[in-house]
This record gives C-alpha cells, sequence and structure tokens, in this order.
C-alpha cells in the first residue's frame, strides 16, 4: 500500500503543539528528525488522504501556535510518497519501550522486554497509521490522571480512544466496563487491534461516534484527549453523563487554553479539583459534586 510522508518543518519549543495538531488531523504517531539543519517532525497519511487541503490546513494550525507565545519556526509541510516497506522500517527504528508513568511502560508489539520492577504494567501497542504512540504529553498527562483518580469498579467512557491507550489502562487499574468511541473508522480499527495485543484488559467496546451524542446513561468516570474547541460542547454532556461524585479527566489543553477550560468547567457546576501540567500541555481532574454538597 502507498503511503504520503508528511514532514513538518518546526522548532522543538513547538514539537509538542505540532504532534497535536498532526494527530488531531488524523495522523499516525510522529517521529523526529534533528539529525539535520532543521527541526523535523514526520507522520503517514494514506496515499488516498486529499492531502492539499489538510496540507494548508496543518501550515495555518502550525503557523498560528505564535498566538499562544510558541515560536513555531517555518511552518511548513513537506510531503514525500513512500510504501508499507518504508514506513514499517522508520518505525520499527524509532519506536522503542517507554515508561510513561511510575506504573506504566509502552510497548511496541515486535520488542522482547522485561519488566524492570515490581509492579510495572505493560501495555503492547502496534503503531498503526491512525494513531499515536501514547508518548505525546497530553497522553502521559491523562494515565496520570487516571492513576490519581481510579480506586476500582467504576463506569468509564473514553471520548477519541485513538490508540485505545487510556481505555486498556483503565481497565488494568481495575476500572470495570470501559466504553470508547471515535470519530475516525481507522482509530477504532486500531484500537481494536491494541485490545487483541492486551488481553488482559478485556472486554473493551470501542464503536464510531462523536463525543457523547446517544450516550443516555451515567458513569463513574469520563476521559478525552482531544483539542480544546471540542472538549469545550463536551463539558455540560459530561455532567449529563456522569453520576455524583463522578470524574472528568480532560486533557489535549495547551496552557493558553486552561482558563478557558477552567471557566467552563466551573459554568457548567464541575468542582477542579487538580491540574496536571508537563511542558506547554494541561490536564484537568474536574468532579460533578456529590448528592450531599
Amino acid at each position: 500500500m502507498k503511503w504520503n510522508e508528511v514532514r513538518v518543518v518546526t522548532t522543538a519549543e513547538a514539537a509538542d503543539a505540532v504532534t497535536n495538531i498532526l494527530m488531531t488531523n488524523g495522523a499516525g504517531g510522529v517521529q523526529v528528525d534533528d539529525s539535520g539543519t532543521e527541526y523535523q517532525l514526520i507522520t503517514y497519511f494514506p496515499a488516498t488522504t486529499a492531502l492539499p487541503e489538510m496540507v494548508a490546513q496543518i501550515e495555518t494550525q502550525v503557523q498560528g501556535l505564535a498566538q499562544y507565545g510558541l515560536n513555531p519556526g517555518k511552518g511548513t509541510v513537506r510531503v514525500q510518497a513512500r510504501d508499507d516497506a518504508d514506513w514499517v522500517d522508520k518505525w520499527e527504528q524509532y519506536y522503542h519501550p517507554v515508561r510513561l508513568t511510575r506504573w506504566l511502560t509502552i510497548v511496541p508489539r515486535w520488542e522482547d522486554y522485561q519488566p524492570q520492577q515490581p509492579g510495572e504494567r505493560l501495555i503492547y501497542l502496534d503503531p498503526g497509521k491512525a494513531f499515536g504512540t501514547g508518548t505525546h504529553p497530553t497522553t502521559r498527562l491523562t494515565l496520570q490522571a487516571l492513576e490519581a483518580v481510579v480506586r476500582g469498579g467504576e463506569e468509564m467512557i473514553d471520548v477519541g480512544t485513538g490508540s485505545g491507550i487510556l481505555a486498556i489502562y483503565a481497565r488494568m487499574l481495575g476500572v470495570s466496563r470501559v466504553t470508547a468511541n471515535d470519530i475516525s473508522e481507522d482509530a477504532v480499527a486500531s484500537a481494536k487491534r491494541n485490545l487483541q495485543l492486551n488481553p488482559q484488559a478485556a472486554p473493551i467496546t470501542v464503536s464510531v461516534g462523536s463525543m457523547l451524542d446517544g450516550v443516555a446513561r451515567q458513569v463513574d468516570l469520563i476521559t478525552a484527549n482531544i483539542l480544546p474547541d471540542v472538549l469545550t460542547p463536551l463539558i455540560p454532556q459530561a455532567w449529563n453523563c456522569l453520576k455524583p461524585a463522578g470524574h472528568l479527566l480532560l486533557s489535549g489543553i495547551i496552557t493558553a487554553k486552561k482558563e478557558q477550560l477552567v471557566d467552563t468547567l466551573t459554568a457548567a457546576g464541575f468542582v477542579l479539583e487538580e491540574t496536571l501540567q508537563r511542558g506547554d500541555w494541561v490536564a484537568l481532574i474536574a468532579r460533578r459534586p456529590g448528592e450531599d454538597e
């Protein structure tokens, strides 16, 4: 199968933000190439993707990072045709086991990795073309937030599941029932492949869906690692879908958008319990007040 390699010329300062832009445009996991005179981020799209429109959109979004105080550098996008063999060789070169939290290590499916300490949990991922590798700061923050709030026995919805890593880890931590969705059919297919690599996390239900549309039940926990502009309309939906004292974990938030999200949470009635930060990215742990509050 043919693929298009997309390279964004940017800066190390803006790398996390550019990675988020690429992923929200449906890119695969992003690798860094800083071996030359330019700092580049690389990802892949199917040859059938309408790239001219997407490239223009990505360039606009990358160059727009300046309004958030980040230096995007040139912010230009270059495209080159590749085939599957090129893609696999590159990922096996760049993608290796990585510790994301104190207890969790992500392992690519082709690596033979043994836990390095008692209690270390392993999630195996196949870095397909439609999702990330789990190493983006927003994913790390959400994983840490899960470790902070999960007590066991909860019911959870993962909105915009991508690779499925949050759903898988929630089950490992003791969440009893997890359902997950994503607007991308490719991402849902990739998440299902990752579930097969981690049978210890079964069962998890994954389907194509948008935010919390059509959800009529209330759950204990909702996670969403997506763009702030999508998180904002999700918040009132989450209020209706959470049980009293239920938690909402939001990530994908660049620091410049934090106060906007906090204000929206407060206006909806949520209590902000904790803010987690890594570089220019923020995750929020919010709670719907209990019936006696």
